[in-house]
């Protein structure tokens, strides 16, 4: 059943924003804390190698084993998501790792006779696990991703190589949600419309679009203004 999101007049939305601690790259944006930036992505070896430094709070990128994380010395840090990059013929042993913090898995293909993206979003989903989905899908994938995800409890992460791609994956998840083309949206996402969100609306979007990883979050950020979105 498709949600009903309402555009009307743009306002003031605050913490409601539909950009509010989305983007997310491995630069030290705290700074602009309350804007569109979200924790930035430290790895976990980094981690490691950062004894008696605080590294405040955190997306971890999973490139060592978690358990070294709780034996040995590292960091001190809040971890709000953990990431990890999975192939996809070790994705039983990625949805088993115990963590203290919510899982965002990006299944790499491996040509283990893989499942197709939405495929392995609907398992991910199934099991409490937050699907990741890497840039440089098809619009038809991608659509039928967020398919699965606009009927999930668990919302989903995404990296994206530019602003555009930022902007396909809002104008897309707000399609997913209304029940319009999803395809449509993802090839012609329109600013406007997405600036028109109203307060409850964007939050509902961003229940679904959990943060957008992206190279440089600062350029992204100020294209994403330049082009109405706040």
């Amino acid at each position: 059943m498709a949600i009903p999101l309402s555009l009307g007049v743009p306002r003031s939305r605050g913490p409601q924003s539909l950009l509010a601690d989305l983007l997310s790259g491995t630069r030290d944006t705290s700074p602009a804390a309350g804007g569109a930036f979200g924790p930035r992505v430290v790895a976990a070896s980094a981690l490691l190698d950062a004894v008696g430094t605080d590294a405040g709070r955190v997306i971890v990128g999973l490139d060592v084993d978690p358990a070294v994380l709780r034996t040995s010395e590292q960091a001190s840090y809040e971890a709000v998501r953990f990431h990890l990059d999975c192939p996809a013929g070790q994705l039983g042993d990625a949805v088993a790792l115990r963590l203290p913090s919510p899982l965002a898995v990006f299944v790499v293909a491996d040509g283990s006779d893989d499942a197709g993206l939405a495929e392995t979003a609907q398992h991910l989903a199934d099991v409490g696990r937050i699907p990741g989905l890497a840039s440089g899908h098809s619009i038809g994938e991608v659509a039928d991703f967020l398919a699965v995800l606009a009927h999930a409890d668990v919302g989903y992460v995404a990296r994206a190589r530019d602003t555009a791609e930022v902007l396909a994956l809002l104008s897309g998840t707000v399609a997913s949600l209304r029940g319009d083309d999803v395809r449509a949206a993802l090839a012609t996402p329109d600013p406007t419309r997405l600036a028109s969100l109203i307060p409850e609306a964007a939050e509902a979007v961003r229940e679904v679009l959990l943060g957008v990883e992206v190279d440089d979050p600062v350029l992204v950020a100020g294209e994403l203004a330049d082009a109405g979105l706040r």
